[in-house]
Formats: structure tokens, sequence, C-alpha cells
């Protein structure tokens, strides 16, 4: 898939190092754009950065960083406009969840889940905005979540970090309407990604909702296909999506019925 738009573009990732992420980065690469990538484990970012150059030799920078560091946020985004005069879509991929009961969360899970989720993610979207307004052009992706629009048991926190991802989404979508920057939330189910391995320590919430497990390939194709047009929210799978609708209009109803199949972590 080659989306003749994204070629020359420069495009940041965040969270770039594994799943959605460095789906997202090997579709971008493949449609010509020069590519920025972030993440923590910076030796698995040079491994993706050396297989993207030589399989369709695009620019590929990479840059160690932990979005919940706001400083080296600040920090690594001066380097990148060092590097390119404008950043074109920012794609805020960073994040992680832990599966706990709202009396088990501890405080340094619940800081860390904000600090990633929310904090550093509006953090790096601070930093691109001004040239983004001032150029009256580029396109910011939020990775959120279904858990954004229907809190289950067992993800209090985490479900908490996305509902207000998606506030501040909707927000910044409204406030650059007028500047032609495009905002876009992606709100997917549970992915087949390493996310699960902190988030699901025992297996169960995996092992009970395998058949409805979406692919990151897939998950990366919807937001790719996304980029540089006006598109509002991606939610997948959609069958989910239309369960959000039901609980939006009829919640205590949604809770009372749903409860035994929300409560699988």
């Amino acid at each position: 898939m080659v989306r003749e738009q994204l070629k020359g573009k420069n495009i940041v990732i965040t969270g770039a190092s594994g799943g959605i992420g460095a789906e997202i980065a090997k579709l971008c690469a493949a449609s010509g754009a020069s590519l920025v990538l972030l993440a923590r484990s910076i030796d698995k970012l040079q491994q993706l950065q050396s297989e993207l150059q030589q399989k369709h030799q695009v620019k590929v920078d990479v840059f160690q960083l932990d979005v919940s560091d706001t400083e080296k946020v600040q920090a690594v985004f001066e380097q990148i406009f060092e590097k390119v005069d404008q950043i074109d879509i920012l794609v805020n991929n960073a994040g992680f969840g832990v599966f706990r009961e709202a009396h088990e969360a501890t405080m340094d899970e619940i800081k860390g889940m904000f600090d990633v989720n929310v904090v550093g993610l509006m953090a790096c979207t601070s930093m691109v905005l001004p040239k983004m307004r001032a150029r009256r052009f580029g396109h910011i992706i939020n990775i959120a979540s279904q858990a954004g629009k229907i809190a289950t048991p067992k993800s209090s926190v985490y479900s908490a970090t996305k509902h207000a991802v998606l506030g501040y989404t909707n927000s910044l979508r409204m406030e650059l309407a007028d500047y032609n920057v495009m905002v876009t939330s992606v709100n997917p189910g549970p992915i087949a990604t390493n996310f699960f391995n902190i988030a699901d320590e025992k297996g169960t919430y995996v092992k009970n909702v395998q058949r409805f497990i979406l692919q990151p390939e897939y998950v990366a194709r919807k937001i790719v296909d996304s980029m540089l047009t006006k598109t509002r929210e991606i939610n997948l799978p959609r069958w989910m999506n239309m369960g959000s609708a039901v609980y939006v209009l009829f919640p205590r109803l949604f809770e009372r019925i749903g409860k035994k199949v929300l409560n699988r972590k």
C-alpha cells in the first residue's frame, strides 16, 4: 500500500519500537515519507531504522525518549527541528496500561500511566503545535482506546487516561479547525502486541478475548490511510464502537447487562 500524499512528508511516531508504532513506520516508509522514530528502546529503534533505510531508501532518524520525561521531550524535539524544518504528521502512540482493580493500583502505577498516556502525549503535541498553526498545515493522530469510551472493571486508571486523551483530542480538533490542522483519535479494541505483557500479567484477559484481538498491521493500515485526511475518529472494530453508542444512551442498562462480558480481565 503506497500513499502518494505521504511522499517526502516528515512524520514523527512515538512508541515506535514495536507494535502498531513500528507497523505505521513501515507503511509510511513504503510511501516515501521521512521518519523520526521515538521510543525508550534505542536498540529496537536502530534495528528498525536500518531495515527501513535499506528497504525503502528513506531518511529515518531515531531518538531515545521516555515521553513521561517532559524536559527530555522538549530537548529531543529541539534536536528534531535541527534536522527537519517542519513536522507534517505527529502520531502519539506511546502508552501502557496495568489491569488492576482501583484499590490494588499503586500510586507509582497510577502516576506512570498518566505521565505516559496523558502528560507525555500533551507534551509531544505542544512541541509541534506552534509550527503547525503558523504553517496552517499538519495532522496530529492520538492513539486512544475503546477503553476511553467504555470503562471496564480492572481498567479504572487506564480508562481514565484514555478518557483524558479523548477529551484533549476533541478540544484540540476544535481549536485547530480554522488553522487547517487535522486531529484524529484512534480508538482500537485489544491489539495483539506486547502491551499485554504488562497490562495482563496472568494472561486471563488475552485468553478471554482472543477471537476479538486486532492485528497490529490491520490497525496500522487504517491509521496510515487516514493521514492528511479530515478523519475525526477511527474506531476498531466497528461493532465495538456500537457498544459505546449504546452505553451513552443507556448506561445503567449497559452496565447491568454487560457486566459479565466486560469483567473478563
